[in-house]
């Protein structure tokens, strides 16, 4: 492969580590430092990201394991055992966030915190989480696209080493992934600017807007994909699962504003403190 990245980044005791774990991991360590700042302005305990953490992580990692499984299933019915082994990648970040969101109602239940303060919190830092976590899939040559010619992406002004590591397959294909990587780094940045803006959004929909911007660039993102998972012979599960989400974040956000008239700014129901982040 022309001039490929080298996936496995160090080698410990014999035991190889990969970037693709460096990477998701150092996303994770960033939401977490990110939301906790965050947390603390809005009132919440220092301690509440971190002990949410505590079970979403491990949860989060099995639901993008399983969502990954359950619709690519037959290598996996072919060698079970090939389900553990995710050095190789096969993690579904919907799956994830499914799983994290329903350990998030529970933790939030269980806390007595409001579950759209801790969903807004998380929301921004979530997003850039997944922008990180997908130069792992960079560096497993996943989520990438169609066939293209180098002078395409010469022409996208990219680096040398990421045109180089696009060749896979034979061919060089379309940075799928950094389409979004970009995509979520924006939608991060937005949303934090937003949220600092007194009496411009309310309660809940610093979350709604995290999906319904994520949602919105996945739904095209995904169908330039060729490693997508299918529900059916032609509908990609992401795209299909991108337009129920984009279509009811907006839905939702539209309802709770005409018939939820006691929702409180999301500044000012938490204080004038300047935001941490």
């Amino acid at each position: 492969m022309i001039g490929a990245v080298n996936r496995v980044a160090l080698e410990v005791f014999g035991l190889e580590i990969y970037w693709y774990a460096i990477i998701i991991i150092s996303g994770v360590i960033i939401a977490m430092w990110l939301s906790t700042r965050e947390a603390v302005r809005v009132g919440m305990r220092k301690d509440d990201v971190s002990d949410f953490m505590l079970g979403a992580l491990p949860l989060s990692f099995i639901g993008a394991r399983l969502y990954y499984v359950l619709f690519n299933l037959q290598p996996y019915l072919d060698d079970p055992m090939q389900i553990f082994n995710i050095r190789s990648g096969g993690l579904a970040i919907y799956g994830g966030l499914i799983a994290g969101g329903i350990w998030l109602y529970f933790y939030c239940q269980r806390n007595f915190i409001s579950t759209w303060t801790f969903l807004d919190v998380a929301a921004p830092s979530v997003l850039l989480a997944q922008g990180i976590g997908r130069w792992g899939n960079f560096m497993n040559h996943e989520a990438f696209g169609e066939v293209t010619t180098r002078s395409f992406l010469e022409n996208l002004y990219l680096p040398s080493f990421i045109i180089d590591n696009m060749y896979i397959e034979g061919a060089y294909r379309q940075p799928t992934f950094l389409y979004e990587s970009i995509w979520s780094v924006i939608g991060f940045i937005l949303l934090i600017v937003l949220r600092k803006k007194t009496g411009l959004l309310k309660q809940g929909e610093v979350f709604l807007g995290y999906i319904i911007w994520y949602s919105f660039g996945r739904m095209f993102i995904e169908g330039m994909r060729t490693d997508s998972l299918y529900l059916f012979a032609s509908i990609r599960v992401s795209q299909l699962l991108s337009l129920i989400l984009f279509v009811g974040g907006i839905i939702l956000l539209v309802w709770r504003r005409k018939k939820q008239k006691d929702l409180k700014d999301y500044r000012r129901s938490y204080g004038d403190n300047q935001s941490l982040i």
